[in-house]
């Protein structure tokens, strides 16, 4: 596909309607379910005894969602894995919530979370979105209307701000959500939710763009929304898993979207907790108990690892390494990094290459240049902390950790082709 073709095919109007429905990691984790279960996929919970029939089954949990596909059999246990995360840089809402300044406005208190671009935030329509807990431990996801924005200071007042913009966190980031009135935003929340504020326990609320994600460019091939980081990677994993199982593979295969990945992954579902080892653990049980199983099992499986990558901006050439530019609407980006803050190593390389070639897809490579700092993923985590190969992939995208991001849509059908196409591939080599 031409970079200026526009796209006919549904994947894209679905990823929009993904990411539009999708204004926290809650919402995230809830709507993949959603799309899972409507393709046959069976629900089941952390604390039941999972089904071992040939089959699919999600679970959510918290933020992170987990999707598997297994055969009737498998003569080598092993998995084929694809791993992204479902929460971006955003703003928390803060226990004690809402306040009223002398100035006579209403704000609400929020803590930065993640590494953000706080002036892309600045004068945007925003609304609540998250999950509020009730008195009696019941869960209910929440989303409002454009409700908030964060003004900018007027030029007259600050001549300075043309040689430079420099945001305090704590001063100049509070939003603004009411005037003349002493209001309470949990008030607000719970009306939303159905609840009386009397019933309201807790809540983990965050900021969202009010913008829909929408398709602009001359030939409308161009995807400007916020939450792309990482959003388009968890809706590329769920088709590629949901076709994957179409194929029937000989071997078990697996999607997780891990949440606090923004924020390091320390969490009981972050690529650094618990989790992944615990359901790879659960899949391999009925080839046996002993540990020397599952680590035969986990050294059989293979990981992909898929976050958004650096496109190279035009505005910023001498930022990105000269030889490794990711085009917009080039394919599918391997990330590769020799410090390892990139997990790809030449095997997973290989394998990523044929997938794409099996898929029929377009792909390039990323390198950071060596004056500027590397990014990372949760694919250093998850090799190292379950000892598994694993591969860094993501679509090329712009203004990564902006509060609305750009990025090409012919890019993220190639990714979810290519995702499949590493599902259902055979071992190479040995």
């Amino acid at each position: 596909m031409s970079p200026d073709t526009p796209s006919t095919s549904s994947f894209t109007a679905d990823l929009v309607r993904f990411l539009d429905s999708s204004p926290s990691p809650y919402h995230a984790a809830a709507g993949a379910k959603s799309l899972l279960v409507d393709a046959g996929f069976t629900p089941v919970a952390c604390k039941q005894t999972w089904p071992q029939d040939t089959g699919g089954y999600v679970m959510v949990k918290d933020s992170a969602i987990v999707a598997w596909w297994l055969p009737e059999r498998m003569d080598v246990p092993r998995a084929h894995i694809i791993g992204a995360h479902t929460d971006s840089p955003t703003f928390m809402l803060k226990p004690h919530a809402s306040s009223r300044h002398r100035s006579g406005w209403g704000q609400l208190n929020v803590e930065v979370y993640g590494g953000m671009l706080p002036n892309s935030w600045l004068d945007r329509d925003l609304r609540l979105a998250g999950r509020v807990v009730s008195t009696d431990g019941s869960i209910r996801l929440v989303s409002t209307p454009a409700v908030a924005r964060i003004p900018q200071l007027a030029i007259h007042l600050d001549r300075d701000q043309r040689q430079g913009l420099t945001l305090d966190p704590q001063r100049h980031l509070r939003p603004i959500w009411t005037v003349g009135e002493d209001a309470d935003v949990i008030d607000y929340l719970a009306a939303h939710a159905g609840l009386a504020r009397r019933e309201v326990a807790a809540w983990d609320v965050c900021l969202a763009d009010a913008q829909p994600a929408g398709l602009i460019g001359r030939a409308g091939t161009l995807v400007a929304s916020g939450r792309q980081d990482n959003l388009v990677s968890v809706y590329a994993g769920i088709r590629a898993l949901i076709e994957a199982a179409r194929e029937r593979p000989d071997h078990a295969v697996v999607f997780v979207a891990f949440g606090h990945e923004e924020v390091g992954s320390g969490t009981t579902v972050g690529a650094a907790g618990p989790l992944m080892e615990e359901v790879l653990e659960r899949l391999a049980e009925p080839y046996g108990c002993a540990r020397s199983v599952f680590r035969r099992f986990v050294a059989s499986s293979l990981c992909l690892s898929a976050d958004v990558a650096h496109a190279v901006h035009p505005n910023y050439e001498d930022r990105h390494e000269p030889e490794h530019w990711p085009l917009a609407g080039g394919g599918p980006v391997l990330k590769v990094n020799a410090n390892q803050r990139y997990a790809t190593d030449a095997p997973g390389a290989a394998v990523w290459k044929a997938a794409c070639e099996a898929a029929g897809v377009d792909h390039q490579v990323f390198v950071s240049n060596n004056a500027v700092a590397c990014g990372s993923t949760i694919a250093p985590l998850t090799a190292t902390r379950l000892g598994i190969r694993t591969i860094d992939v993501g679509a090329p995208i712009l203004s990564m950790h902006s509060a609305r991001e750009l990025s090409h849509v012919a890019d993220h059908e190639a990714m979810s082709k290519a995702m499949s196409a590493f599902a259902t591939l055979a071992p190479l080599g040995s």
